[in-house]
């Protein structure tokens, strides 16, 4: 797993397919308090989430999307308006195509 070091996201790393959603969801520090977020972006390997919430690169976090059990993952990168995650298990392919069709975002 590669960890960003720097405070911008790498658009050109990305190997899995990636789809724009609008989830409203709950992300956790291991050991910490539940924070709101947007999920805005999915992939089988992780996630974009805007956040007012400061979590430090490489901080174990639980995303707790409604419906769905928690999913573990590592933040790999921040920016001023929130942070990629990298999910420590990748999705199920059937999973992915289900939460992001239920979340599918709408402009």
């Amino acid at each position: 797993m590669q960890i960003m070091q720097n405070d911008s996201p790498r658009r050109d790393a990305r190997a899995a397919e990636r789809r724009t959603v609008g989830i409203l969801a709950q992300l956790r520090e291991m050991g910490g308090g539940r924070m709101t977020v947007n999920v805005e972006d999915l992939s089988i390997t992780g996630f974009r989430v805007e956040s007012i919430y400061r979590i430090g690169v490489g901080v174990t976090v639980f995303l707790s999307i409604p419906t769905f059990s928690a999913l573990e993952a590592i933040v790999v990168w921040t920016a001023k308006s929130g942070h990629g995650c990298q999910f420590i298990q990748p999705l199920h392919p059937a999973v992915f195509d289900v939460v992001s069709r239920r979340f599918e975002a709408h402009f």
